[in-house]
């Protein structure tokens, strides 16, 4: 079998050809220098999420401990955009109410009070002393009888005497047995006091 050998003319077009290729590569490396041997920029595989950009961080001292941003402190400037700063509405007190003078006050009903009366057929006569009427002693005694509620006298005691010791005591022991209707006070018993006037006389 023989061997195949190019011509001579395809040997020309051969070494013309290498020669054309030296000389691209010998220019391609005098203008890009490393680049030639980077890498281009790997083409997207998919479309990445679309992000909504962060809004802009307040300043350090308009946040609380917490890192909320704090409300503007109204600081005498009207900005408009935080509002009317909030004031506080004092309710007036109401004047007070005028004073009633005492005349103007309704008087208090009178309390109604009665003495003690002696009760008719239960006021016996004291007894006139024998020593004293022997010898003719007279004379009027004023006893002064305390009443209870009850009407029964609780002492007795002498406010003007006769002048003998025999009339004066006999008067009182005399209206210690007496018997009176007590005192009232707005339609209820109470305590009284009565002044009787007692006379000796022996005719």
């Amino acid at each position: 079998m023989a061997h195949w050998m190019p011509s001579p003319r395809a040997l020309l077009w051969m070494l013309l050809a290498f020669v054309v290729g030296l000389l691209v590569f010998a220019l391609v490396l005098s203008r890009g220098g490393d680049d030639f041997y980077r890498a281009g920029p790997a083409p997207p595989t998919a479309s990445g999420p679309d992000y909504a950009p962060l809004p802009t961080p307040l300043p350090a001292q308009e946040r609380d401990a917490s890192g909320m941003p704090q409300s503007p402190v109204g600081d005498g400037r009207d900005d408009g955009a935080a509002g009317e700063r909030p004031r506080l509405v004092e309710t007036p007190r109401p004047p007070p109410a005028p004073a009633e003078s005492p005349r103007d006050l309704p008087a208090a009903p009178a309390a109604t009070v009665t003495q003690p009366q002696p009760i008719a057929g239960r006021m016996p006569a004291p007894r006139y002393p024998p020593q004293a009427l022997r010898r003719g002693e007279r004379g009027i005694v004023v006893v002064r009888a305390d009443i209870g509620p009850d009407g029964v006298p609780t002492s007795v005691s002498i406010v003007s005497g006769s002048g003998s010791r025999l009339l004066d005591r006999a008067a009182v022991d005399g209206v210690k047995r007496w018997r009176f209707h007590p005192a009232q006070a707005n339609g209820q018993p109470t305590v009284g006091t009565v002044t009787v006037p007692i006379e000796f006389n022996p005719g």
